[in-house]
Formats: C-alpha cells, structure tokens, sequence
C-alpha cells in the first residue's frame, strides 16, 4: 500500500471516529436539543445571565423552520468546499502541466519556480558612463 493511499486511510477512520464517537459515547445526552448550534447556545446562556436582554439587532432573514436553516447552511459550506476543491485543483493541474512541459523539453528546461540570480550590490553602476559632472549619473543626487 502506498504512503498516499495509507495517510487517506488514516484521515478517513479520523473523520469516522469525529462522527461516531460522540454518538457513541452519549455526549449531549442531558441536553434539551443535544446537537443544537452555537448561535442557539449563546441565546440560551446569555438569557440565563440576563433574563431582561433585548438584542441589538434583528437577522436580515430568518428561515421559517430549522430544516430551511439547516438546508441553506449546508448549501453554503457545500458552495465554500466546491470553491476550495477547486482552486486546490487549480493548483494541482498547474503543478502537473509544468511538470509535463519540463519533462517534454528535456533536463535543460529552466524552471518558472526558480529565481534568478541576483546581481551583486553596485555591478550594474560599472556599465552606467559618468554624468556631466564627472561622477554621478544624471538624474541621481
């Protein structure tokens, strides 16, 4: 099995286990709504501290039930996963192309990643003739 194939295993049976184990293990079971979300938690604890509280401002649009909500969040993160899987594809394909292209040009192919050499300190002012007045160059103080 390869290195690739045996880390994607691995990361697998974690995403499993984060699934699986707090149903297993009954956590939230002394909750009203175990698996309620954070916005619903702090609404909750906040009017526990201070029964008066009035929030300052309303939700530009509230869902009229909680599967809505549900259903429009997990269409956000499915638009959020698809904008990441793609430009991590992007790259990817990027990353290959240039790597098919150096392979196709031979050993001698320079490479886009490379940077150039950098020209020591105060060697291209050798070339540059003298000003008018000797020693500078014109435009230069």
């Amino acid at each position: 099995m390869s290195r690739n194939a045996k880390i994607n295993l691995l990361l697998l049976a974690v995403v499993v286990a984060l699934a699986v184990l707090p149903l297993a293990l009954g956590l939230g079971d002394d909750e009203e709504e175990p698996f309620a979300g954070a916005d619903a938690q702090a609404e909750t604890a906040i009017t526990e501290i201070e029964p008066g509280y009035e929030p300052w401002f309303s939700p530009l649009y509230e869902p009229p039930s909680g599967e809505i909500e549900s259903a429009l969040f997990s269409v956000q993160a499915a638009l959020g996963a698809g904008v990441l899987a793609y430009y991590f594809g992007l790259r990817r394909g990027r990353r290959q192309g240039e790597r098919q292209a150096r392979e196709a040009l031979g050993p001698e192919a320079p490479r886009a990643a490379e940077p150039e050499p950098a020209e020591p300190a105060g060697a291209g002012d050798a070339a540059v003739p003298a000003g008018p007045e000797g020693g500078s160059r014109p435009g230069r103080d």
